[in-house]
């Protein structure tokens, strides 16, 4: 029986994944995605085309890969049949390998309300979050209350889908949050509903499956398995920046009970990271800047959130959070990308440790955002040279290779490949 690998992201999601799942697929027979669901957004490019993909798995563009929505995935019908529509438009048949878990769940119109009523009631100290419904649509879940894929075949879906509509209107009422003024996509939650409700007939034309079965079975029959996460390790329901974190496990360990395979059934753990650090929303960020420089990256590096649209906070590479990163998740390769964000900078910073009130830590503390914390930061020399048309390690200019040791050498993870252009033509393998 094969073991089923795990990509993920280390830092604050961004870090490229999509990309990575997609230059790495032909090595693998299945692609799965675990959990998160619209929230995120998984960025192609290849044949000079940007595609984003936010609920399917990024081997959706192999049509020979079997690509699987599991348990711990969370479904929107609407944006579901919107991806499947732009799909379609590039000439990609998802009907013929795209399986989905019976046990997913599905977000609501009025979750989304939901989303939207509680960001309104934190006010100040609101998270950020994508208004996808997702922290609503998790909270159902744990609650028993939630509506799943399969239900929508039975003949009491729609009873129980308004049971859960109201209950969410009378919770809204409650906050105090103007429904009648809320809007999704400009369509009240009324006209949004018909075109959700409308949308399940796209999603009926998937296989359900019981993705626990199914995967397993892959595994027995040798099929080669690759398990994507979405967002990222940094924000974590449990192992994240606290309350500034989505609604699920976006670390190894999500990999189980999202798909439903046992731990021992864990091979290579990928982790994915950037060669700067960036991030969409609030929370801490102890390597953000503020100046010039952080305005380069964000410019240089086109980082624009691919759901939300938001400009992304930048700041240098987190080398206490990586190593927290790839403690917690079984690190076994690292994939750096974008160092040609920084080709003409003369110098790059690297935070090695924190400084907190005059004390030096490795460690991320639980205060992490309540308390001041300065960056231990160790500069390295710039490259100063283009990274195209580059097609082996060894090309890479020293000094570069010297900054990617440094990240070696401080996680104790040996980097596999470097993304050095957002096509998926140019990776570098190491070895």
């Amino acid at each position: 029986m094969t073991k089923i690998d795990v990509l993920l992201g280390l830092q604050w999601g961004d870090e490229g994944k999509g990309k990575i799942v997609d230059v790495l697929t032909p090595r693998y027979d299945v692609v799965a995605r675990f959990q998160g669901g619209p929230n995120a957004g998984h960025t192609l490019e290849f044949n000079g085309t940007k595609h984003v993909l936010h609920i399917i798995p990024s081997g959706i563009f192999h049509q020979e890969k079997i690509n699987l929505i599991g348990n711990g995935v969370l479904i929107e019908p609407r944006i579901f049949r919107q991806e499947i529509e732009a799909l379609t438009e590039k000439g990609v048949d998802a009907v013929k390998n795209l399986f989905i878990s019976k046990k997913a769940h599905l977000i609501l119109p009025s979750h989304r309300m939901m989303d939207a009523a509680n960001e309104q009631a934190k006010g100040n100290s609101k998270i950020g979050s994508t208004l996808k419904g997702i922290g609503p649509a998790y909270t159902d879940k744990i609650a028993r209350t939630g509506l799943r894929v399969g239900d929508i075949m039975s003949a009491d879906f729609i009873e129980h889908y308004g049971q859960l509509k109201r209950q969410h209107l009378m919770m809204a009422h409650a906050m105090g949050f103007d429904v009648d003024q809320f809007r999704i996509d400009g369509m009240t939650l009324g006209e949004y509903e018909k075109v959700w409700l409308e949308s399940l007939a796209t999603l009926k034309k998937f296989r359900f499956v019981n993705s626990e079965y199914f995967i397993n079975q892959c595994l027995r029959e040798d099929k080669k398995v690759l398990a994507e996460g979405a967002q990222a390790m940094m924000l974590d329901i449990d192992f994240g920046t606290y309350p500034f974190v989505t609604s699920s496990n976006t670390i190894t360990a999500g990999v189980c009970t999202g798909l439903g395979v046992a731990p021992s059934a864990i091979g290579k753990v990928m982790g994915i990271t950037k060669a700067y650090c960036t991030r969409v929303g609030a929370g801490p960020f102890p390597t953000e800047l503020f100046d010039e420089t952080g305005k380069r990256l964000c410019e240089l590096g086109h980082e624009y959130g691919a759901t939300t649209g938001r400009p992304r906070r930048c700041g240098w590479i987190d080398l206490t959070a990586l190593r927290y990163a790839c403690m917690i998740n079984g690190v076994t390769e690292l994939y750096v990308t974008k160092p040609d964000v920084m080709n003409d900078f003369e110098t790059v910073n690297m935070c090695t440790a924190y400084d907190i009130e005059g004390q030096r830590t490795d460690e991320i503390p639980f205060e992490y955002n309540t308390v001041h914390i300065d960056p231990v930061l160790t500069p390295f020399e710039g490259w100063k040279q283009s990274l195209e048309g580059i097609t082996a390690y060894d090309q890479l200019p020293e000094k570069l290779r010297r900054y990617l040791g440094a990240i070696e050498e401080q996680t104790g993870v040996k980097i596999a490949a470097v993304s050095i252009s957002p096509d998926r033509k140019d990776v570098v393998f190491k070895d």
